[in-house]
């Protein structure tokens, strides 16, 4: 079994499906399946670094207030650190360790010289104004301003953090340093360093993983009805490359619920809807009313959870109708849910790979940053769909090689990438 990680980490009651626990539970997995040294997976299981850094702010009204702001970098055997900086209400420490651990494998999986991060602050930024998000982002980066670096740790956008938020984190890191650093951070705005296809870039590789899956049973995105929970950057762009290919999009929600149309909704007149209606879809004309815990249970062909994580679990497993689960958000199927589904036939498209278009456009962000040589669209899209089209290929032939799932298909080669690197390098005495 894989030790407790030795870092300070919340309690967590009976009910709760801690994101850590169940990415050491793959974690282990792979490392069984591929018949780890201990001590290589000992290494492997814990975050080498844990920041916690406080970050007093005062508010418009005046009042001080003071968040915990976290960041985790678990390992940089193939490259420097890199993940998101979430902003939410349910940001811990757990959840931003286990999303760094996956953020390794992901990286690893797709072929990029990175390793995993990932940070956070539990706010809610829906609460806060414009500037004191700025401060809050500001003095948040510079208390990690020693811990991240173009050579370091990359940060990108998140739940909750945008464009706007990764360049006050780049002008606040540039103006310490003394000049422009561009590749600090990536999901940047294109005025300052940002690169084409990244907002689009979540999405575009999640409808790419699910073109491929449909394409290796004979059937193409034309036609198919397609059911998407969460309907932020993720969902949208996948919405909208899905609804261009010819697919139904029947149903789609926010955290304040769904619509739900049988013959189809309208993607760029919803997204028109929910630009104006603070991001929300409820209410959109010509359609039906729908709760987030319904929309999962619609018969469809494809269903895209691009939400928060466990969502599909032990309790609604057996109401899952879609054929097709492809994992566009991190972790939102839980160890046991997953195997009930592998058990009846479905196929669901682990998150390591189904939504790693984001991470593999920040890489050539950070890549053209680098050189200071920035691309067109069009290149950007076609390096994406290679790096992506050929880690999903890797994907099934490792599955079909070990005779194993596609979730731990992609772990065995995620894990055994970034093992085989350790073993290389050697252990520092």
């Amino acid at each position: 079994m894989i030790a407790t990680p030795v870092m300070p980490l919340e309690p967590a009651s009976p009910a709760y499906i801690c994101p850590f626990d169940q990415a050491c539970s793959y974690l282990e997995a792979a490392a069984k399946e591929l018949k780890l040294d201990q001590g290589i997976l000992e290494i492997l299981s814990h975050p080498r670094k844990v920041v916690t850094v406080s970050i007093p702010v005062k508010l418009d009204n005046g009042e001080i207030r003071v968040f915990a702001g976290h960041r985790v970098q678990h390992s940089d055997i193939l490259g420097p650190y890199k993940g998101g900086i979430r902003y939410h209400p349910a940001v811990t420490l757990r959840e931003v360790s286990a999303l760094a651990m996956l953020m390794t494998w992901k990286c690893a999986l797709l072929g990029i010289p990175y390793g995993g991060a990932k940070g956070g602050i539990a706010i809610d930024p829906k609460q806060y104004s414009a500037s004191e998000l700025e401060r809050i982002t500001r003095r948040y980066t510079s208390e990690l301003i020693k811990d991240i670096g173009p050579s370091v740790d990359i940060p990108a956008p998140d739940m909750g953090t945008s464009a706007r938020e990764m360049a006050w984190m780049m002008d606040t890191y540039s103006v310490n340093v003394g000049h422009a650093v561009p590749g600090v951070v990536t999901g940047k705005p294109i005025s300052v360093g940002g690169s084409r296809g990244r907002e689009m870039a979540t999405g575009r590789g999640a409808m790419i993983i699910v073109r491929e899956a449909l394409a290796d049973q004979g059937r193409s995105l034309a036609g198919m009805r397609v059911v998407i929970q969460g309907f932020g950057n993720v969902g949208i762009a996948a919405a909208e490359l899905l609804h261009q290919a010819g697919s139904k999009i029947i149903a789609v929600s926010t955290s304040s619920g769904g619509i739900y149309s049988e013959a189809g909704l309208d993607i760029p007149a919803v997204k028109a809807y929910a630009s104006r209606n603070h991001r929300s879809v409820v209410g959109f004309p010509d359609a039906i009313a729908i709760s987030n815990a319904d929309l999962l249970t619609l018969p469809c062909d494809v269903l895209i959870p691009a939400a928060l994580e466990n969502q599909i679990t032990e309790e609604n497993v057996n109401q899952i109708k879609a054929q097709i689960i492809a994992e566009a958000a991190n972790g939102p199927v839980t160890l046991e849910a997953n195997r009930a589904l592998e058990a009846r036939g479905a196929i669901v498209l682990p998150d390591i790979l189904a939504n790693a278009g984001g991470v593999v456009v920040s890489y050539l962000e950070w890549v053209q940053g680098l050189s200071y040589v920035f691309w067109d669209e069009e290149r950007v899209n076609r390096e994406m769909e290679h790096l992506m089209v050929q880690a999903y290929h890797q994907v099934i032939q490792q599955s079909k090689l070990r005779q194993i799932p596609l979730r731990l298909a992609a772990y065995t080669l995620g894990v055994g990438r970034v093992a085989q690197a350790l073993t290389d390098r050697g252990l520092y005495p």
